[in-house]
């Protein structure tokens, strides 16, 4: 754009503040997202209160109160050696949440680079770049999971000295480098479409580089998808985790998250004697929060969606 005298003045895009401010409007309208986001925050701050009991405690044993039923007491009970399940299952949901935060903070940096870089390049390098996403959504993401954690497992304890840190790295490493691919193609289509905005072509005509475009003129205007995608990525990377742990290939044992403290429930059901807690407490906690963080992502997706009234 042009003005009386023919300098060049760049297009001004809705203020970030103010777009959030609408968003957060919309939210709160929002009683079901209100609701679980609250709950979330009470969940965090309690398990984060009680991480520094629960850090010493996870393992501890009494193994006269093994498969102990719940008491006033003791809440959820005891698992199978004795250990207090309500001590597990805080100190697990500590380590699935780390594991489900760094795989979505991975694969949403990944996925906005690879699919923001894809679109700006245009031509042969986005083909490239997006013929390798097309590649890796053919190939089954457990496969890829369980590859890179035998091939990394082993260096990365020998780098950092302990096995259980290391196992948690790795798999939150793995996760999120197979979780980037859908955020790279919502970006890419994203970008594609504002990169021929007015705003843009402004920019670009006042002598801005790809990268200036990129971070003051395309990313301002990219938060409400990665802050959706975001959010909706952290319960399918707990999730993902959980089902590795499951399987026997996530979190190094005795470390509890609540994938593995399920595979233990599920162990401890059988038709003679049914000890239900010890299954019951990991689900009802696993559960209750990927329904929460969903939720969370439905009314974040209808807050920052544009079509919605304000």
């Amino acid at each position: 754009m042009t003005d009386a005298v023919g300098n060049i003045t760049l297009y001004e895009e809705p203020a970030l503040p103010a777009r959030g401010s609408r968003a957060w409007q919309r939210f709160r309208r929002h009683r079901l997202a209100m609701g679980s986001a609250l709950f979330l925050g009470l969940l965090l701050f309690t398990l984060l209160a009680t991480l520094p009991w629960t850090s010493t405690r996870y393992d501890a044993q009494t193994l006269e109160l093994n498969r102990h039923p719940p008491t006033l007491a003791h809440p959820a009970g005891f698992d199978t050696l004795g250990r207090d399940l309500l001590v597990r299952c805080l100190f697990g949901g500590v380590i699935s949440f780390s594991v489900g935060l760094g795989a979505a903070g991975l694969s949403v940096t990944v996925g906005v680079l690879w699919g923001a870089i894809a679109a700006l390049a245009g031509g042969r390098i986005d083909n490239a770049m997006m013929r390798l996403v097309d590649i890796l959504y053919g190939l089954p993401y457990i496969l890829l999971v369980i590859l890179m954690k035998v091939a990394f497992e082993q260096p990365l304890t020998y780098l950092i000295g302990d096995r259980q840190i290391a196992s948690i790295v790795i798999l939150f490493i793995a996760i999120g480098s197979v979780s980037w691919l859908t955020m790279a193609r919502v970006i890419r289509g994203q970008v594609l479409s504002l990169r021929e905005t007015a705003f843009v072509e402004a920019a670009r005509a006042a002598g801005a580089g790809s990268g200036t475009i990129l971070v003051r003129h395309l990313l301002p205007n990219l938060v409400g998808p990665i802050v959706v995608y975001a959010t909706l990525t952290v319960p399918q990377a707990i999730l993902q985790e959980s089902f590795l742990s499951f399987l026997g290939i996530g979190v190094a044992p005795p470390v509890p998250t609540w994938g593995s403290l399920a595979a233990e429930g599920v162990a401890a059901i059988n038709t003679v004697t049914s000890f239900w807690w010890i299954l019951f407490f990991p689900s009802l906690f696993l559960g209750v929060t990927l329904l929460a963080l969903n939720f969370v992502g439905d009314g974040l997706r209808d807050a920052f969606d544009p079509r919605t009234a304000n």
